[in-house]
């Protein structure tokens, strides 16, 4: 029988070598480790290398990447026109006190992909990206606060690291009237005053929050496909009021497309009809290596040249991530998003139809047009159009176990049930994941 203690117990002995590093890495960094999430289970999966679509584990192991990097790398492992690239500007310096002409050069790439961006600015992660949409945005409107929605995460930092991952309780609020919650110790209780709290796809409940709050709002942020805190698809009417009710009241539009990107060669914002007056990007446009950036309107975007909202960083517009970045975005041409689109439209058709049929507890969510998707245990039916409906309904356990079987038999995906696609993956990678899905929750049912 298939339970967690058993898919734990197989995982600790097929990655072994990785449960002692983690024990000798405890010596010298907290947890073992600088990022936490890389935690699967018991522990992360140490890796030596990677190639195409596969990474190399240090316990000999051979694992098809459905994590990526948390989506980051869509071109897959050792990708030929990303080392060349790299390799070629290396010998001619790494880094600059100075500009460098790749910089524009990325910029047009991004501001001709998506409608909304008239100038960009770039920096070293989302996180950081997503700080200066912040201060730019209460610069710009002169109000203080912040609005994000229950599930959102955009970083680790303290403004929006505000319930992000919520897990239950009467200190969250009602479903009308959600409350902030500090996701971390640390979190002065003066920045979660500065948070208003949303509830996904509630448009009455969330136009009726946005009026109440108008004079002091200085932005909204939103992931519309969101990730890290719960996979959540936004209805479009939804997102389509959020602009026109933003729009009317003056307070700025912050799309995060840090993960969404890749859902769309013209942004997921594309997809829904509407312009963000802010765009924060991150993870693909850096080719693998560290790049975050802003992007918007030019009259937002000017109070980052005139002096008004002075944001600098010692790496920002990195020339190697620069690089790298333009090698990736040039590959990802819209046949290169149709691929793979088609491949997770295969995913979530298949395996979605398979377990209908069967009236099974698993499922798989997505919008259907990302190669980001997530397979969760819920009741059959249900749906989940909300951070709450997570908390509520998802089987943490039963998506814990299936994330470990995946690692047992071959496969990596992130352990809350996260998959991303690389286009390395071939159309046989993509039947050995459904047949392996398939196989896991026959063996979690019997």
């Amino acid at each position: 029988m298939l339970t967690l203690e058993s898919a734990t117990r197989r995982f600790s002995e097929r990655f072994a070598t990785s449960a002692q590093l983690t024990t000798e890495g405890r010596e010298v960094i907290p947890g073992g480790y600088s990022r936490t999430s890389f935690n699967f289970g018991p522990h992360a999966v140490f890796v030596e290398g990677g190639d195409g679509a596969y990474i190399d584990t240090v316990d000999g192991h051979r694992l098809l990447d459905l994590n990526n990097n948390f989506t980051v790398n869509i071109l897959g492992h050792g990708n030929q026109a990303i080392s060349e690239a790299l390799i070629a500007a290396i010998p001619s310096g790494t880094s600059f006190g100075n500009p460098v002409a790749e910089e524009a050069a990325l910029a047009r790439i991004l501001i001709d992909r998506v409608a909304s961006i008239d100038m960009v600015q770039f920096s070293c992660s989302a996180s950081e990206s997503v700080m200066s949409a912040i201060r730019v945005a209460r610069a710009f409107t002169g109000r203080t606060l912040i609005a994000k929605f229950e599930g959102g995460y955009h970083g680790f930092t303290d403004p929006v690291s505000v319930s992000a991952h919520p897990h239950g309780g009467e200190e969250y609020g009602s479903d009308s009237k959600p409350r902030p919650v500090a996701d971390s110790e640390g979190i002065p209780d003066a920045v979660v005053e500065h948070v208003v709290m949303l509830t996904q796809n509630d448009e009455a409940g969330t136009e009726r929050i946005l009026r109440e709050h108008a004079d002091d709002l200085a932005c909204v942020i939103v992931e519309l496909e969101s990730g890290a805190g719960g996979h959540v698809v936004l209805r479009k009417g939804f997102v389509q009021m959020l602009r026109r009710v933003t729009a009317e009241l003056g307070i700025l539009l912050v799309i995060d497309e840090t993960m969404t990107l890749r859902a769309s060669f013209h942004g997921m914002q594309n997809t829904y009809g509407i312009d963000a007056d802010i765009t924060v990007m991150g993870k693909i446009i850096g080719g693998g290596l560290p790049l975050g950036a802003i992007g918007g309107r030019a009259d937002v975007m000017g109070l980052l040249a005139d002096g008004r909202v002075p944001i600098s960083g010692t790496h920002h517009g990195h020339r190697l991530a620069l690089i790298a970045g333009i090698a990736c975005m040039t590959a990802l041409d819209e046949a290169a998003y149709d691929r793979l689109n088609t491949m997770a439209g295969r995913i979530l058709s298949e395996v979605g139809e398979w377990t209908a049929a069967r009236r099974s507890p698993f499922t798989i969510f997505g919008s259907g047009y990302s190669s980001l998707a997530y397979a969760y245990c819920v009741e059959a039916g249900m749906t989940v159009e909300t951070q709450r409906d997570h908390w509520r309904n998802v089987d943490a356990e039963k998506t814990q176990t299936f994330s470990l079987e995946l690692a047992n038999r071959g496969f990596f995906p992130v352990a809350r049930g996260e998959f991303s696609l690389s286009l390395a993956m071939t159309d046989d990678d993509v039947t050995s994941y459904i047949e392996t899905v398939k196989d896991i929750i026959t063996d979690l049912e019997a």
